[in-house]
């Protein structure tokens, strides 16, 4: 059976309950995340249920967090008072991570048998001392949109991802965003009032609620027609990329610095997120398994126990964490575009040595013996040894200031005898 190889097929203007707009790339959702792709094979969408698959989240999705009161003025928030982590503490973090990397990597990765966790990262904390912003400046956003900000006292980050914010914390300016999305899950923003609804909705009201002077945006988030409604109301609007790609991590740093007018601390953060990248990419090229040792990864995405249960393949992000862990991404190696449901027929053709999963998603199904019940899961190769590696949903697809400490510590996850394992 060949799969993979259809042509895209877009869906646009599908609305499902209660009144969410979506853009192209398109959404789906479950009642608590919400994943963008920009196309599904058609010989996903060609039975009428399929489109039901619409109805529902797919991926890098995040667990909701509490909701805080968010009342504080910005320039008092929690997020000013947080101290400056020098390069060597954050040094220190990598290289005990691939510490534990190198000790811990089992010598026959084919004998592992038994589930594992990737620990947490440490939070996101600023890499520079607050700077002062210059502005006015004026500079062509994402969509080559000429933009002028004059002044970022009160700012949004409203991405999908929770990447926008990282960022802004990274550069210090943490303490002035005013409200948070669904995946900022960091405790120095957990005093900030949501501005999204039903999972990751943009919520007009609550938005315009906080008072922005500047918005920070990407369409992951949506509907776009808050966005329009914001620039009506005189709200400066700049657009980023929304793909998240490890190409990708240092010019987004970049361009939020410059929307920020700190384009110098910008440049000093890049420079350190890179060589902590360079780092963790150099230490998983080293000790990573190869040869015949090389292990095969999928990475699946699962809601609840119905039909919210997909392959991400090439292009979707989880492509790229498989090879920097120094992985084979067995999905993309077959033609697997974004996403594609994850039938029987597809895992076994798959088959890879293990399942990359997010931590959610395995509590949804009811915990491990759920996700191992999903048809298809448990005839192959990871199935039937129950290598299934999962990590933090805010975590697994950040690609945000905290990736390095993220693809260490999801190797180690991966590579290592699992505890009570073999």
């Amino acid at each position: 059976m060949q799969i993979f190889t259809a042509p895209p097929l877009q869906v646009p203007g599908f609305t499902p309950a209660p009144t969410p707009v979506f853009l192209t790339p398109f959404f789906l959702r479950d009642d608590d995340v919400f994943f963008p792709f920009s196309s599904l094979s058609s010989s996903a969408l060609n039975r009428r249920d399929a489109v039901k698959y619409a109805a529902f989240s797919i991926t890098s999705a995040f667990l909701l967090s509490s909701c805080g009161v968010g009342t504080q003025n910005p320039a008092t928030s929690s997020s000013t008072s947080q101290a400056v982590v020098d390069e060597q503490s954050t040094r220190t973090v990598l290289e005990n991570l691939a510490d534990q990397l190198r000790s811990s990597i089992a010598p026959d990765q084919k004998a592992l048998r038994g589930p594992n966790s990737a620990a947490d990262t440490p939070e996101i904390q600023p890499m520079v001392d607050t700077p002062t912003p210059a502005f006015p400046v004026t500079f062509k956003d994402f969509n080559g949109t000429e933009v002028t900000v004059k002044s970022a006292d009160r700012v949004l980050a409203l991405d999908l991802y929770g990447t926008l914010a990282q960022q802004m914390i990274a550069l210090g300016l943490g303490g002035r965003l005013v409200g948070r999305v669904t995946s900022s899950t960091e405790q120095s923003l957990a005093h900030l009032p949501l501005v999204t609804q039903n999972g990751h909705d943009l919520n007009a009201e609550a938005i315009l609620a906080t008072s922005p002077d500047l918005v920070l945006w990407d369409k992951s988030n949506g509907p776009i027609e808050i966005v329009d409604q914001l620039r009506a109301a005189g709200v400066t609007v700049v657009v980023f990329d929304h793909e998240r790609r490890m190409d990708k991590i240092i010019p987004q740093l970049k361009a939020v610095a410059q929307a920020l007018g700190v384009p110098e601390a910008g440049e000093q953060v890049a420079a350190r997120v890179q060589k902590d990248l360079d780092y963790a990419l150099q230490v998983l090229k080293d000790v990573a398994p190869k040869g015949a040792q090389q292990v095969s990864f999928a990475f699946l995405y699962v809601r609840g126990t119905a039909g919210v249960f997909f392959v991400l393949g090439k292009g979707s992000g989880a492509d790229d964490l498989i090879q920097a862990i120094g992985g084979k991404d067995v999905a993309s190696e077959q033609n697997a575009t974004n996403i594609i449901p994850a039938t029987s027929e597809a895992l076994v053709k798959l088959n890879p040595d293990v399942i990359l999963t997010m931590s959610g998603g395995i509590k949804s199904t009811g915990g491990l013996d759920g996700f191992l019940a999903r048809p298809g899961v448990g005839e192959t190769t990871a199935g039937k040894n129950k290598r299934i590696i999962d990590m933090g949903d805010g975590q697994i697809l950040s690609y945000g200031p905290n990736t390095p400490a993220v693809l260490l510590s999801l190797a180690k996850a991966a590579y290592s005898t699992p505890a009570g394992g073999q």
